[in-house]
């Protein structure tokens, strides 16, 4: 445990310099080629007890507290930075990968690791639950922080099944647990628990994401800081009435998330980036307490072991059940390959593997030392050849890096205007024409032209060419007819 002696002053410096330290080590990840996430859990492990910073801390009821407040907020940031547009072609498949997808490879685990080490059946299971989801966390990091372009809907597919496949294997932990405390009786009451869980997780996510909406844009508040306030509480809120009433709370922050992200409220941009700053945060501090917890001379005795089961997770478990998930809808097998292939397993499962040693159940000390195990290969093997395999399974694509536009305009709730981009193609009306020319309504104005990666500020005899991508500020009643104008859609 951590002296609790120390004076409250010792405590600051000690999270700074933590911070400061994991911060700074990120900035090597893209020249190591390894995932910064990996990085926060060497610099807890390096404080650690058994390290040259010899901070003793072995709590796991405050591992695992941090580890759901952690979770929540990043997979609520998770949700509200998720386009709708981009995961709705991919709805199904996200949602079979993250619940038939989740329980094959649990079952799967939970056989091949019951054979391979000294555990019975139902704790090979429990093992296999912990690990059996991709973690949302690890995966976007990687993704995100190494610019990785993926061809199709591969990208918001993979980032759709991170993000919603953690409630399933809380699930699946919680209920392998109950089964073996003697809480539930019987596979039957866990089918029921499910059904009742996911229910109310998505309709409670649903009806408080459209809730806060309504809340954010009437409560008029004077400062603008307390709006970012306000959607910290929102999301504790909608996690901790969820769970109380027995649905997901995980599921319902997520749902809650795209429902906000998709939506228009009062001081948006700010919020995103606040809860962007919030998730990082998360992220940092967890893997730090988890690198904290975790004594790596306990994980020499479970080397051979793990590595035998994170090796058959990788390249067995994991791509049979995407095979098996993906097969009904013929999907190609090169994306199947990559699919199975970014399943990185990051701080999700090492929280869950507090779960056993909490509830005191046997072997609890061996799952959590394997699971850790697993998680550091996974990202290490994974994280660091995605690019790589993406190239072998030729799904690779050229990234395109968008510029950030000089202005941003942030719509009030009083406020009809905002400002919209169109991109223009070879067959919208206005291509070749000058803005003069144009027949803008009036009300609408084009307030930049973005042309080979730069921002050109126009004039009536500037011409529109094929490619330019437009920023029109404009009443929102105009845009069916500006767009009309612009695009050559019609008005809908």
């Amino acid at each position: 445990m951590v002296n609790c002696m120390a004076p409250i002053e010792f405590y600051f410096v000690v999270i700074a310099i933590l911070l400061l330290v994991s911060v700074l080590a990120s900035k090597t990840s893209s020249y190591l080629g390894v995932p910064s996430l990996l990085l926060f859990l060497a610099v807890g492990m390096l404080f650690g007890s058994e390290g040259p910073g010899g901070i003793e801390f072995d709590d796991m009821v405050v591992s695992q507290t941090l580890g759901v407040i952690a979770l929540t907020f990043i997979l609520f940031y998770g949700g509200l930075d998720t386009p709708w547009k981009d995961i709705s072609p991919v709805l199904g498949k996200g949602l079979i990968l993250s619940t038939v997808g989740v329980l094959l490879t649990a079952l799967l685990m939970g056989c091949f690791v019951s054979m391979l080490l000294d555990l019975t059946l139902i704790e090979g299971v429990l093992l296999g639950a912990i690990v059996s989801s991709t973690d949302a966390a690890a995966v976007l990091s990687v993704l995100r922080s190494k610019s990785i372009a993926l061809k199709g809907r591969l990208r918001p597919l993979l980032e759709l099944e991170s993000g919603s496949n953690d409630p399933m294997a809380v699930f699946l932990t919680t209920g392998v647990l109950s089964l073996m405390t003697g809480l539930n009786s019987s596979g039957w009451d866990l089918v029921l628990s499910f059904g009742k869980q996911m229910l109310l997780g998505f309709v409670l996510g649903v009806a408080m994401g459209k809730g806060a909406i309504q809340l954010m844009n009437r409560m008029r508040l004077d400062y603008e800081g307390l709006y970012p306030v306000v959607t910290l509480a929102i999301t504790l809120l909608i996690y901790g009435a969820t769970a109380m009433v027995g649905g997901n709370g995980f599921l319902a922050v997520y749902i809650a998330g795209i429902i906000l992200g998709n939506s228009n409220f009062i001081h948006k941009r700010s919020i995103i980036r606040f809860h962007d700053g919030i998730a990082w945060l998360m992220q940092i501090a967890m893997f730090l307490t988890l690198g904290l917890l975790v004594f790596p001379s306990q994980l020499v005795p479970v080397m051979g072991g793990g590595i035998i089961a994170a090796l058959f997770l990788i390249f067995v478990a994991r791509p049979v059940s995407v095979f098996l998930c993906l097969l009904p809808i013929r999907v190609p097998l090169c994306e199947v390959g990559m699919i199975s292939w970014v399943g990185l397993r990051g701080a999700v499962p090492i929280i869950l593997a507090t779960f056993p040693m909490i509830a005191g159940v046997a072997q609890a000390e061996l799952i959590f030392n394997l699971v850790f195990f697993i998680v550091i290969l996974s990202v290490i093997v994974q994280g660091t050849t995605i690019q790589y395999v993406a190239k072998k399974f030729h799904v690779d694509d050229v990234l395109l890096l968008r510029p950030k536009s000089p202005l941003e305009y942030e719509s009030t709730d009083k406020d009809t205007s905002d400002l919209m981009e169109f991109s223009i193609t070879d067959s919208s009306p206005v291509a070749g024409k000058r803005i003069l020319e144009m027949g803008l309504p009036q009300g609408v104005l084009i307030v930049l032209i973005q042309r080979d990666n730069q921002f050109k500020v126009p004039m009536g005899g500037s011409f529109i060419e094929s490619g330019d991508t437009l920023l029109v500020l404009l009443d929102k009643t105009k845009y069916n007819e500006t767009k009309s104008i612009i695009l050559g859609s019609a008005p809908s």
